[in-house]
């Protein structure tokens, strides 16, 4: 796994957590912007996927295991999309905190990839 692009994910997620939130705070439901932020989130979420994948066939083994680290990187692939398309629905600032709710969990889940592949282990 490449640490950067996990910290600047895990980073890009806390600030949309951030963005979202003040708009909740507002009493505002997510707007065009927000999903803009949510699409750049995403992407680096595609990215971290094909980075995994492509380290996987190249030889390297996560720490705890192939199919947990997998399940993860689609986890954190679907959780963005997943909580935007439900904040499509739910046009209050419920919505908005839907999209802080799981970004704060894509963060946390940044946390558990980078255990998983191994990063917290002493060598």
């Amino acid at each position: 796994m490449l640490t950067p692009l996990t910290v600047t994910l895990a980073v890009a997620a806390l600030a949309l957590a951030a963005w979202c939130g003040w708009a909740a705070y507002r009493d505002q439901p997510t707007k065009d912007w927000h999903f803009i932020g949510m699409a750049v989130v995403t992407v680096l979420a595609l990215a971290q996927l094909v980075v995994g994948i492509v380290q996987l066939a190249g030889g390297h083994d996560p720490a705890d295991g192939a199919v947990i680290f997998v399940s993860y990187l689609v986890g954190v692939v679907a959780c963005v999309p997943v909580v935007g398309l439900i904040s499509l629905t739910e046009r209050t600032k419920w919505g908005s905190l839907t999209v802080v709710a799981g970004a704060v969990v894509l963060a946390v889940l940044q946390v558990r990839l980078y255990d998983i592949w191994g990063g917290g282990t002493v060598a």
